[in-house]
């Protein structure tokens, strides 16, 4: 089978898949890994961007092939799978019987483990928190042979350091999701151009409490008075319409380019034709939930754009308190660096608690963003933009993470310890042989 790589393909550590094609293969397949490489971690579909999905062995056992419904409960949004089933997967059953996911990422292609794992946020933070807060119970491997159920009142020390827990606490064999009921698979939008990022936080001032979800588009490379302008979107499930399937058109980068596409022509043509685009300052708009949650899907394996080298993505939250500043002075120094990307996603994080320990959001604001692997412009840049958030009382993103220090990674995770106590002996990622052992 061929190597597989993080979705950034950045640090380029191939990784020798071991695939599991049946449930009650897991546990020998995992042992017999674990026996001859000594350390090993599950890989779903690879949609994590840097180096927390890549073990510190090189082989991973791929859960992609447990991609099985195990039973459903249709009248009360119940779902039980193994954990290589994609999201996609999942709406594909969910939707045409009147369910939605209740918290959703960027991408549709991550699987459920992943969700888990890396506690996926999406565009409703604000109001339903993380993935972990909807997940009713799950199966973990260990590799001294036992089998638990975990849940928020059962094993609720191993349940809690599993949810965001970065696939370091065990096998997880299948899981247990409360979906969302919807009646309609459509979006009603509210689009709202806006100048600045004073205007962007105004917006969500007003707007957040309204709505299900909320999120912001901004021009990274903007300056001056303009620093920070952007799109702001806020939407809600339509109360009438169709629950249909998306069945949107998919295109393939067909091929990964010698140098990264990305550059500052590119990108600043595209950030003024995208600002530009939107003529009145507020449109409305149905849309389907496949655009509006996954606009980067439709075009398959568009990491290829950046290149050979690969890219990194920034993803930090900063506190409430400090959040205009703060961002504000992340902006400037992206857009004085004049790299970033095409989509660049701004947003409020609630107060929601997860039952993770190493849950990411925090009541704040999040930025995210995409680098063309330019060593010698990220590193100056990234060093930067970490004393930002660092002097805010914010942290990075793991999932997305390949460049923290691990000073700063224990300050902003002090619960690091509880989930090392915890973790797996058999499970050891690259970045937390990074962040523990550097």
């Amino acid at each position: 089978m061929a190597a597989l790589l993080s979705w950034g393909r950045y640090p380029n550590f191939p990784q020798e898949p071991h695939p599991i094609p049946w449930r009650d293969m897991a546990a020998r397949n995992w042992h017999r890994v674990h026996a001859e490489h000594g350390t090993t971690l599950a890989f779903g579909n690879g949609r994590s961007y840097g180096d927390s999905c890549l073990a510190a062995s090189g082989h991973v056992v791929q859960t992609l092939p447990l991609d099985r419904i195990i039973e459903a409960d249709w009248t009360t949004g119940v779902l039980r799978a193994e954990p290589g089933i994609t999201l996609e997967q999942i709406l594909q059953v969910a939707i045409p019987r009147g369910w939605m996911l209740p918290v959703t990422p960027g991408t549709k292609y991550a699987t459920l483990g992943g969700a888990i794992a890396n506690d996926v946020h999406g565009k409703n933070h604000h109001v339903r928190g993380t993935f972990g807060r909807h997940v009713r119970a799950f199966a973990l491997a260990r590799s001294d042979g036992s089998q638990s159920e975990c849940t928020p009142s059962f094993n609720e020390e191993l349940f809690g350091a599993t949810i965001g827990g970065l696939g370091l606490t065990g096998l997880i064999l299948w899981a247990e999701i409360q979906l969302m009921p919807i009646r309609s698979s459509s979006i009603d939008v509210t689009s709202i151009r806006f100048a600045n990022v004073d205007e962007f936080f105004e917006l969500a001032t007003q707007l957040d409490a309204e709505h299900e979800y909320s999120v912001a588009w901004v021009d990274c490379l903007s300056r001056g008075a303009a620093l920070g302008r952007g799109i702001f979107m806020v939407g809600d499930h339509a109360k009438h319409g169709p629950l249909e399937v998306a069945r949107r058109r998919k295109r393939t980068m067909p091929l990964t380019p010698p140098v990264s596409l990305v550059n500052n022509l590119t990108l600043r043509a595209f950030n003024e034709l995208y600002y530009r685009r939107q003529r009145k300052p507020s449109v409305q708009s149905r849309v389907g939930y496949d655009g509006y949650f996954y606009p980067l899907d439709s075009l398959l394996e568009w990491n290829r754009i950046y290149g050979r080298p690969g890219f990194q993505q920034y993803q930090c939250v900063v506190p409430a308190a400090t959040a205009r500043d703060s961002t504000r002075a992340i902006l400037e120094r992206i857009s004085a660096s004049g790299t970033g990307s095409f989509l660049a996603v701004l947003k409020r994080c609630g107060d929601v608690k997860s039952p993770g320990l190493l849950s990411f959001p925090i009541e704040g604001t999040s930025l995210a963003l995409d680098f063309p692997q330019q060593e010698l412009r990220n590193g100056p840049l990234f060093k930067q933009l970490d004393a930002i958030v660092r002097e805010a009382g914010g942290r990075l993103y793991p999932a997305k993470d390949a460049h923290m220090n691990a000073a700063d990674f224990r300050a902003a995770y002090p619960q690091w310890q509880q989930l090392e106590s915890l973790r797996d002996p058999a499970m050891l990622s690259r970045f937390w042989e990074r962040m523990i052992q550097s």
